[in-house]
């Protein structure tokens, strides 16, 4: 009965949680606005994110090689869609050009996760609020029959 009323439990706060990131998407997601960079042994990655007058918020993603030169790698948004949230992103030389879109799952203890089973790799995409300077983030899924994830640890520019 104890293990009943613990799932019941973690079901409504789940979906409670995702209902919040529905109705308020941009104050959901606020934390990631603005710059953040990961170092790499090959230069740093950058993300940036502002917040449109439209309430969703747009994103890019570009690399910086140990020369200076940056190479825009994806264009991002966060937006409401009907009753659901997706993150859409756009990558440099993939898809066609075209944008794939990943809905947001119920969330808890500030982790975000974006799903797409369709899509190849990665099919969740991954956002872990850490507080003011930190952010993790990560890609998962399978490719080739392997599971596979990539994280990213940012730090606020």
């Amino acid at each position: 009965m104890k293990r009943i009323c613990f799932n019941l439990i973690f079901l409504i706060v789940g979906f409670s949680n995702v209902a919040k990131a529905q109705k308020e998407p941009s104050k959901t997601f606020a934390f990631l606005l603005g710059s953040w960079e990961m170092q790499t042994a090959k230069g740093k990655i950058i993300e940036q994110w502002v917040q449109n007058p439209d309430k969703t918020l747009s994103g890019k993603s570009y690399r910086i090689n140990a020369k200076g030169d940056s190479l825009l790698t994806e264009t991002l948004q966060i937006r409401k869609t009907g009753d659901d949230i997706f993150y859409c992103s756009t990558v440099t030389g993939q898809n066609g050009g075209k944008e794939v879109c990943f809905k947001l799952l119920p969330s808890k203890d500030r982790i975000y996760v974006f799903e797409n089973q369709a899509h190849d790799f990665p099919q969740k995409i991954v956002y872990q609020n850490q507080g003011k300077s930190e952010m993790l983030a990560w890609i998962e899924g399978e490719l080739n029959g392997k599971s596979r994830k990539s994280e990213f640890r940012y730090k606020r520019q």
